[in-house]
């Protein structure tokens, strides 16, 4: 059976990546060189180098589901410095979710999203 999903995401600048990623409260398990892993609770995020991505086309997205306190996550991220998407502010979806999206410096979406 299956006992996980782990999204396989890439990178240009391994520095920026782990930077990027732990400011956001994830922690670095493992750097192979050309490939790192990340981890924070229950989720796992592996990234693999990928040096003429250009960020601005990238299409990598992931969707991070929060159990809750999806506001405080959103101004904690703001007082750390990571910028909002411009089209990801903190909203109410049709969708029964309270969303807010960021960009990576690898050009990934990351939607956080919490059931309301």
């Amino acid at each position: 059976m299956i006992s996980a999903v782990i999204p396989k995401l890439p990178f240009i600048n391994k520095k920026e990546t782990i930077d990027f990623y732990t400011t956001i409260g994830f922690q670095l398990e493992a750097d192979y060189g050309e490939y790192l892993i990340f981890s924070l609770e229950q989720t796992e995020l592996h990234f693999f180098s990928f040096q003429d991505l250009d960020p601005k086309k990238s299409d990598f997205m992931i969707y991070l589901r929060v159990n809750a306190e999806i506001e405080r996550l959103y101004h904690k991220l703001i007082e750390k410095g990571i910028a909002i998407h411009p089209n990801g502010a903190l909203e109410q979806k049709p969708w029964h979710q309270i969303e807010f999206s960021i960009i990576d410096p690898n050009g990934t979406l990351l939607t956080f999203g919490q059931y309301n």
